[in-house]
């Protein structure tokens, strides 16, 4: 009796969270139809340079809700009206200790100099985009910090968006 059998999207190695997906990312293979997951991509283009939202290993299947979107961020913080923005924080290296998940407030300096203003509180990290991204970056824009994208609300979005054009941005892990 010969099981039905499904061609999925897998990682073709192993990937890093935040990898912008190219078709060298990712190869095709033969799986059992009963362990297919629900949302797999079904062939390399539906991932159409999107983002991985978290590390995937070679050979893993990779679903809709491993990619970032539109609802990404109310995916994963559980309120479907949320956004996601992207930010560069002022020490890239506050980056390495930050993945999917992480909770951190997004605070930027006073304009007096005094205490820092947050921006958004429990901003829920979505991705931190990879290294070797990073240096695809215009000249200049690379040096900024490493690219984190966060889950906030509509309007903490739209504030913190506007303050990461013109200020420096860090965050405190919670």
């Amino acid at each position: 009796d010969a099981t039905s059998r499904s061609v999925v999207v897998v990682a073709a190695r192993d990937l890093p969270s935040g990898t912008a997906l190219t078709p060298a990312d990712l190869t095709l293979a033969s799986w059992p139809g009963e362990i297919v997951p629900v949302g797999v991509l079904r062939a390399p283009a539906d991932a159409g340079g999107r983002v991985l939202a978290g590390a995937a290993r070679a050979g893993e299947p990779i679903t809709d809700v491993r990619l970032t979107g539109p609802d990404a961020a109310g995916r994963l913080t559980g309120r479907p009206g949320d956004a996601a923005v992207p930010i560069r924080l002022a020490d890239p290296e506050v980056a390495r200790l930050l993945g999917p998940g992480s909770v951190v407030d997004v605070v930027t300096p006073a304009p007096d100099g005094d205490r820092p203003v947050v921006l958004a509180a429990d901003a829920a990290v979505l991705t931190v985009v990879a290294a070797d991204a990073d240096a695809a970056a215009p000249p200049g824009q690379g040096s900024r910090g490493r690219l984190v994208l966060v889950a906030l609300s509509r309007a903490d979005a739209a504030r913190v968006a506007a303050a990461a054009l013109s200020e420096q941005v860090a965050v405190t892990l919670r």
